[in-house]
């Protein structure tokens, strides 16, 4: 019975999601509340859990997604996301552009969200393109694979944030094995991009014309480049210095990088170097990239701490013993994890609603799969967001970003992008198979 409640609030999810339009938020509290009284527990007690489930997800990662958005608009707002594509385009040179592409949509990708990206440097696609006689859609599609790596993989994204919460998995941890994943499932879309992006065809549309910002072109590029690296670089000090065997030792060392490396105080000092990006606007032009950011936040932590008392409830349930799955191996849950959150991204097309909603069903199977230690929890975020990419199709809203501003059909779109993201989640889920056995 417990099961067959599982499976009917999660097809709940999806079918409210995708047919009736309803915003994850309220599905996902729909869906706990249903559960709880499913499950014959107490309506007083139902709200506690909930309660106590937002709370504590949120309780470490709702400022952290919000610096990280504010660190995005103002990365997109200044013109510094051209400025770095520009930067990775000078250093692998215009004979290696497409590759270049693929990796300046992963870096800007960390603190920009993939649509965003996507419409910000695609017109860098059709400029290269002309210089170099590269078909236009080998960009389009190198580009967006290289969005979409970062996007399922690396925080401060909102997604991978979600999963390390659910999961209380360690944040620099995810980071560090995010980047060895993502990096080569990024080249991975560039790979597929050379292969099938000469054998697709182009319509002809009006060229999509994106707003540049004039004084963008004045910020040097490594300052462009800090409110990223940054917080990464303080994200992932805090994670080496606490690792159980100390080996920066415990003193001052550990003691500053414990506080300046936690997450929050580690995006707050890059919300500090992307404030200084904005120093030459005036004060009329950035009055409403704070609040436009926080819009943006809003939402994502809402829908995670949705997330987060959707899984509570379902803490309460003994899954491993209804499913027999005490024989499971780490191998076989990171397996299932992939499995499940590809399925819910196929079927309603959201990557962050697929990641929160398959965090919140694994998170009480941890413990049986074996995947307890710092480093198994952090596969298990990263096994959910390779699923969760796997694959972008007509229900996701960022297929529509892609074809829309390469000037692609449907078909063509389906072909190229589509496909490049099921190679990646396959990839993707590989690395991460191969990373649990080397680990």
């Amino acid at each position: 019975m417990e099961l067959l409640i599982l499976g009917v609030v999660v097809l709940f999810i999806i079918i409210a999601t995708v047919k009736f339009k309803m915003h994850p938020i309220f599905s996902l509290t729909i869906a706990a509340v249903a559960s709880g009284f499913l499950l014959g527990i107490a309506p007083q007690e139902i709200m506690s859990t909930m309660a106590e489930g937002f709370g504590k997800t949120l309780s470490g990662i709702g400022l952290v997604i919000a610096f990280g958005t504010v660190i995005g608009i103002y990365l997109e707002k200044t013109g510094s996301t051209q400025i770095l594509a520009n930067s990775i385009l000078k250093v692998i040179g215009l004979k290696r552009s497409p590759l270049a592409i693929n990796l300046a949509g992963f870096v800007i990708s960390i603190p920009v969200y993939c649509d965003s990206g996507y419409i910000i440097l695609s017109s860098l696609n059709r400029a290269i393109s002309k210089k170099t006689g590269i078909p236009a859609l080998v960009f389009a599609i190198a580009l967006a694979t290289g969005l979409y790596s970062a996007h399922v993989f690396v925080p401060p994204t909102p997604g991978p944030l979600a999963a390390a919460a659910i999961l209380d998995a360690d944040l620099g941890t995810v980071l560090i094995l995010g980047l060895l994943v993502a990096v080569p499932v990024s080249i991975s879309g560039y790979v597929w991009a050379r292969f099938i992006g000469k054998t697709l065809n182009e319509e002809e549309h009006k060229e999509q014309v994106v707003e540049k910002s004039e004084l963008g072109a004045t910020i040097k590029p490594y300052r462009a480049f800090l409110p990223l690296l940054v917080p990464i670089v303080l994200i992932a000090m805090n994670s080496i210095v606490n690792y159980p065997t100390r080996p920066l030792g415990e003193g001052w060392v550990f003691f500053t990088f414990d506080f300046i490396g936690s997450p929050v105080i580690a995006l707050l000092v890059g919300v500090i170097f992307a404030f200084a990006l904005g120093s030459k606007f005036s004060s009329e032009q950035k009055k409403d990239w704070v609040p436009e950011a926080f819009r943006q936040a809003g939402s994502i932590v809402l829908i995670t701490g949705a997330g987060g008392a959707f899984g509570a409830i379902l803490r309460t349930m003994d899954i491993a013993s209804i499913i027999n799955l005490e024989s499971s191996s780490g191998i076989g849950g990171l397996l299932i994890a992939f499995v499940i959150a590809a399925v819910l991204k196929t079927a309603q097309g959201s990557s962050t609603v697929a990641i929160i909603t398959t965090s919140a069903i694994i998170a009480p199977l941890l413990e049986t799969f074996g995947l307890i230690s710092i480093t198994e929890k952090a596969l298990a975020v990263l096994a959910i967001g390779a699923g969760a990419m796997t694959v972008s199709h007509i229900n996701d809203s960022y297929f529509w970003v892609v074809s829309q501003f390469s000037n692609m059909n449907v078909k063509t779109a389906l072909r190229g992008h589509t496909l490049g993201t099921l190679i990646q989640g396959v990839i993707g889920i590989l690395m991460i198979l191969i990373l649990y056995v080397l680990l």
